[in-house]
């Protein structure tokens, strides 16, 4: 067969979704050149996040056992890059309403492509933009005193665990940013609803100070899996272990169940908003 025949001939399901997600994802991303100031901004977030809580909260807290100040500076990171990343949903959320009301989403759909396609290129291009957010973190954590103290394979699975919480929480923001009918809404929803569970977690203090009625939900809730299952992964400290309690003894099992969730739940939920909404 011929190179025009092959060009050509009709793509298998499979390979039309995987050849139209990338055509999106590259589009995506290529608003990051083209509009610098939100990379811009972005990187100077982080940078402010992290001085802010390492130097605000790192030397007013000590860590019990560990008599350096420093150790809450490592306790503290893996939390801070957590609550950065969840906030990946608000991205996508805004994202996908200014599209949807600027009638992107609508000439997306009159076109003869895969309807995953412009959801999974959303997604992915937003895991590449957080995956740049985070090396940026990690830069200026290590400025200010965090450090990997695990081996190489443990960084990975660390870097790994938080890309993959991207990928899920950018499923929240698209069926969040088609569901709400303006950017402002979708940006105020987001906040509303992140901010409180980064908060009501062990990003940054200890779940066993919370009230005790606080406790259960702090210690369910996949901020606190994630990042108690990066501070393991990174090597960092973690004294505050519940005895017998599974999401404080295997967080990172509770990771890996709270990201099957997270996509299992809302990837279709997206899909079937996508395909029903009339705007």
């Amino acid at each position: 067969m011929s190179a025009q025949a092959r060009a050509a001939a009709p793509r298998s399901g499979f390979a039309k979704v995987v050849a139209d997600s990338r055509v999106i994802t590259w589009r995506n991303l290529k608003r990051i050149p083209r509009i610098p100031e939100l990379a811009i901004f972005a990187i100077f977030q982080s940078i402010m996040f992290v001085v802010l809580f390492a130097f605000v909260f790192g030397g007013a807290i000590l860590l019990p056992g560990y008599p350096d100040s420093n150790a809450y500076r490592e306790y503290l990171l893996p939390g801070v890059f957590v609550q950065t990343i969840s906030f990946a949903a608000a991205t996508t959320a805004v994202g996908m309403t200014d599209d949807a009301n600027k009638g992107i989403i609508d000439r997306f759909r009159s076109l003869p492509m895969a309807t995953s396609a412009v959801l999974a290129g959303r997604t992915l291009a937003d895991v590449v933009y957080n995956g740049g957010i985070l090396i940026v973190l990690m830069l200026s954590g290590l400025v200010v005193g965090w450090s990997v103290q695990s081996n190489f394979l443990g960084f990975l699975g660390g870097v790994a665990l938080l890309l993959a919480f991207a990928f899920a929480m950018s499923w929240v923001g698209v069926w969040l940013g088609l569901s709400v009918p303006t950017v402002e809404v979708a940006q105020q929803f987001a906040f509303i609803v992140i901010f409180p569970l980064s908060f009501v977690s062990n990003a940054f203090v200890p779940i066993s100070t919370m009230p005790t009625w606080l406790q259960p939900f702090a210690e369910w809730n996949p901020i606190s899996a994630i990042t108690a299952a990066c501070r393991e992964l990174f090597g960092n400290p973690n004294p505050f272990v519940k005895r017998g309690s599974f999401p404080s003894e295997h967080p990172i099992e509770m990771s890996i169940i709270w990201l099957v969730i997270l996509v299992a739940v809302f990837a279709p939920l997206g899909v079937r908003r996508y395909r029903s909404m009339n705007r």
